[in-house]
């Protein structure tokens, strides 16, 4: 059985707090850069994934849909905003752990209304066909955005699509060029 659309959002919340842990228990500068890139590279295309696919299923399905996308962007704004100066930093920066620690904090309000409210009202209004079709698309289209964030990029659809459409192969170029965590069964960007 293949996993539906709050499965695989879900999974992604994991990992990305998971990298989030990595960057801040670590001691190792290298290590934290690593970290720092996967986590950036994680968080910015689920994002975008989301507001690509998930949202847009909420204002046709849902009937207070609207509104919820549109919260859920505007806190998606607040992150990559907090993303952007955090993939800018240098371990060695002053701010560099209180940035992530802050932006968690953030990001975590926000993963936790999603998970006990969002998701269930998503999963309650779609057949396990149609979420594992979301979650395929969803899956997809985190191959084709950009892996930075870019916080004054649009966020709905169709200009979304047509600025990540530009932005991620200069984003996908650029991630050769980054540090990754050397760890089995993780991904790594740079070969993607």
């Amino acid at each position: 059985m293949s996993p539906g659309i709050s499965d695989v959002i879900k999974k992604d919340h994991r990992e990305i707090e998971s990298y989030c842990d990595k960057i801040i228990n670590s001691s190792d500068k290298d290590e934290q850069t690593r970290y720092q890139n996967l986590f950036t590279w994680e968080l910015a295309r689920h994002s975008i994934g989301e507001e690509l696919v998930v949202y847009p299923v909420f204002e046709k399905l849902l009937t207070d849909g609207i509104q919820m996308a549109n919260k859920d962007r505007k806190e998606h704004l607040k992150v990559k905003e907090q993303l952007k100066a955090f993939q800018n930093m240098r371990p060695s920066d002053t701010h560099f752990i209180p940035t992530i620690q802050e932006l968690m904090k953030n990001l975590s309000e926000h993963i936790k209304e999603e998970e006990t409210d969002d998701l269930p009202k998503l999963e309650a209004a779609l057949s396990e066909v149609d979420s594992q079709s979301y979650a395929k698309n969803f899956g997809r289209t985190k191959m084709f955005v950009p892996s930075r964030s870019h916080p004054s990029a649009p966020d709905k659809p169709p200009f979304e699509t047509v600025v990540g459409l530009l932005t991620a192969p200069i984003d996908h170029l650029a991630d050769l060029f980054r540090k990754w965590p050397d760890t089995s069964g993780m991904p790594n960007p740079s070969t993607k």
